[in-house]
């Protein structure tokens, strides 16, 4: 399912750095970013912490919903582990997160994230628990 007006990100932080939401469905999540000047470091690339912010909700998003469930539900992030592989600068990235196993409150999700020509900036793999709402 695409992310359209009933799937919203309802998250302040990610909504105030202009991150869109692109795709989101039981076990998966994509995101997107179109990089502007306030997103990079000193160096003119992407910061470390808006990357490991995108690799985060990808995977975290990934397990909000569960199939047959109404709504998604709120969830922890209990470890998250990034590997930086390389730097961009403009245009846009994307951070496709999906559970990769767990079971009702711990799930296990892995993400990546891709730069407009298809290079992998990073990669992370996390540990997640669903909490009530």
């Amino acid at each position: 399912m695409s992310a359209g007006p009933a799937l919203q990100l309802d998250n302040p932080l990610l909504e105030h750095l202009g991150i869109r939401l692109v795709e989101w469905s039981p076990g998966r999540c994509s995101l997107a970013l179109a990089l502007e000047g306030r997103h990079l470091n000193r160096q003119a690339s992407l910061q470390g912490g808006v990357t490991a912010t995108l690799l985060d909700a990808a995977c975290g998003y990934a397990g909000l919903m569960a199939h047959g469930e109404a709504a998604p539900v709120n969830a922890l992030t209990l470890t998250l582990s990034i590997s930086y592989l390389a730097r961009v600068n403009r245009g846009e990235v994307q951070a496709s997160g999906r559970v990769t196993g767990g079971g009702r409150r711990v799930y296990f999700a892995s993400a990546e994230l891709v730069a407009d020509d298809g290079t992998v900036i990073a990669t992370a793999q996390g540990a997640f628990r669903r909490q009530p709402n």
